[in-house]
């Protein structure tokens, strides 16, 4: 198989470990491991490709995840939310550019180290045109950013769902929004054929990390890991924003 030449075999297995285990986190707790996967890629991939190979190995862990549990999904929320999120990714289009490496990395280390200590998105109760406008909003800043899931996880959060009800639908969403999201990137130039091999596995490994975290939903209690997953990927941020201010 063919690699990226910055990407050796070791490299792909452990990130292969990687994406297992934080689609294990997001199926078995709902959300979390986009976060902690986006902190890891940042010190393992290019910084080039680190948004649109995060987003497209999101896409096969919350597509996975979201077939699985497809009969609890509310179609109605996840109509709403494509509407806006069709629109924020053609606004993305346009604004993605090849921003500078240096302001890639603080932008994403800040806003991983906000979405980490910072307040949690207010759980908001919103209308039809709110939820449509929230959906092109993430998926505009999806694109600069890459891990919107706890902003739109705030928003699912109100609908009175049942806890595998927000989870398919969560999972439906950011299927949607990690696909546009690929469009998007493939429309300014990214060559994804370069890392496909390295996307396949990736998303292979998660499929077998979702079908065990579905196993334990709800067994596992959020407590258990949440100071030890925040040290990790606050460390982690704060060496890309020092990567990106020296």
């Amino acid at each position: 198989m063919w690699l990226p030449e910055s990407i050796v075999w070791l490299d792909v297995g452990w990130l292969m470990m990687l994406s297992g285990l934080t689609s294990f986190i997001t199926a078995a707790l709902g959300i979390g491991g986009g976060v902690l996967l986006l902190a890891v890629l940042s010190q393992m991939l290019p910084l080039a490709a680190l948004i649109p190979v995060h987003g497209l190995v999101q896409l096969g862990s919350n597509g996975n995840r979201a077939w699985m549990t497809r009969r609890h999904v509310d179609w109605q929320v996840v109509g709403l939310f494509l509407g806006g999120a069709v629109l924020g990714a053609v606004a993305a289009s346009f604004v993605v550019v090849q921003l500078p490496l240096d302001l890639l990395r603080i932008s994403v280390a800040l806003f991983i180290i906000y979405l980490v200590w910072g307040p949690k998105p207010a759980k908001v109760s919103l209308s039809s045109t709110q939820l449509f406008a929230a959906g092109g909003l993430t998926t505009l800043l999806s694109a600069f950013v890459g891990a919107t899931g706890p902003l739109v996880a705030a928003v699912l959060h109100r609908r009175k769902l049942s806890k595998l009800q927000t989870v398919a639908t969560f999972a439906t969403c950011m299927s949607f929004q990690h696909l546009l999201k690929g469009v998007v990137f493939s429309v300014v130039g990214f060559a994804f054929s370069e890392w496909l091999w390295v996307i396949l596995l990736m998303i292979a490994a998660g499929v077998v990390g979702t079908w065990l975290g579905l196993k334990v939903l709800n067994r596992i209690p959020a407590a258990m890991f949440s100071w030890v997953f925040r040290g990790v990927v606050t460390l982690l941020a704060l060496r890309l924003l020092y990567q990106g201010l020296t």
